[in-house]
């Protein structure tokens, strides 16, 4: 079985990494989510790939400032390699995204790698806002069912379902309404 045409087509991004964090393989799924190349960031550590914010810390970088120790992605790696375990855990991040800071929620994935001559990990990262999202309280109005975003607008329901996990809405109108709208229309 070849594994490398496995990793290349699966379509989360899959990177391969070191105790350090540092990249040795990235498949085409990483390169696109991350807007990044193999070349670009080969012996990179992942925060400064993913643009953590904290990788800014301190001039060393990624791995060596204080919230390092805390690092869900970083943990994971040693803990997959200490352990040889498939590890899993959710984490909110904050990014750089240009000039704005963007928080994700990601679920990390890590396994040991089999490699043969260094200990490596598989790093899987699915973004997954989309899915946290829905399962916090959604505040709504009680009379016009707009929902209130994070960033205190009012959106209708359809635009507001849109915009987190891509749902098109059809629209009719049920027998009560029906009565109470059209009540000529309606037979008995």
């Amino acid at each position: 079985m070849d594994y490398e045409l496995i990793i290349k087509i699966f379509p989360l991004p899959i990177f391969i990494v070191d105790e350090d964090v540092r990249t040795h393989y990235l498949n085409p799924a990483a390169e696109k989510i991350f807007r990044t190349d193999s070349a670009k960031v080969l012996n990179r550590r992942c925060g400064e790939i993913f643009h953590c914010l904290h990788h800014f810390d301190v001039p060393e970088g990624c791995g060596r400032g204080p919230f390092c120790k805390t690092c869900i992605i970083r943990n994971s790696v040693k803990k997959s390699l200490s352990g040889k375990v498939v590890n899993r855990r959710q984490v909110k991040v904050e990014v750089l995204q240009g000039e704005t800071k963007k928080k994700f929620d990601w679920l990390i994935t890590t396994t040991p790698f089999p490699d043969g001559h260094k200990p490596l990990v598989l790093l899987i990262i699915e973004e997954i806002s989309e899915i946290t999202k829905l399962r916090d309280i959604i505040p709504i109005c009680a009379k016009c069912k707009r929902i209130r975003d994070d960033e205190d607008y009012w959106q209708n329901v359809e635009d507001y379902f849109n915009e987190y996990i891509g749902i098109e809405f059809s629209h009719g109108i049920c027998p009560e309404c029906m009565k109470s709208l059209y009540p000529g229309l309606m037979k008995e």
